[in-house]
């Protein structure tokens, strides 16, 4: 009988798609973003509340963020599978990312609607 040993989920080609989805996502934001800061006549504090004022913009930003996270989200738990041995150090390494990477969203979203 031949044991087998289980060592990761095998996410493969979702993870594969959504490192690349996510990229492209973010790479699509910061395009527009250097379009929309070069049109702008200055940058100072007034400025940057009116620019994020704009629910399109407020909206796009979140998106690159949750795209942020999910794409450090994936790579992080494929270095610790690939690199982590011991499951039970792996598990909590894991879910102190989530924990970290959650925060880091209520932060952001406090940060963005906040004010």
């Amino acid at each position: 009988m031949v044991k087998r040993v289980v060592v990761g989920a095998h996410y493969g080609l979702r993870d594969w798609l959504v490192q690349r989805v996510t990229a492209v996502a973010m790479a699509v934001y910061l395009l527009l973003m250097i379009g929309v800061l070069a049109a702008q006549p200055s940058l100072d504090y007034a400025a940057w509340t009116a620019l994020f004022h704009a629910p399109l913009l407020r909206v796009a930003t979140l998106l690159f963020f949750v795209s942020l996270l999910l794409h450090a989200w994936v790579g992080v738990r494929d270095i610790l599978m690939d690199y982590v041995h011991l499951t039970g150090v792996r598990l909590f390494l894991q879910a102190l990312v989530v924990l970290v990477l959650a925060a880091y969203a209520a932060w952001f979203a406090e940060i963005l609607w906040g004010a």
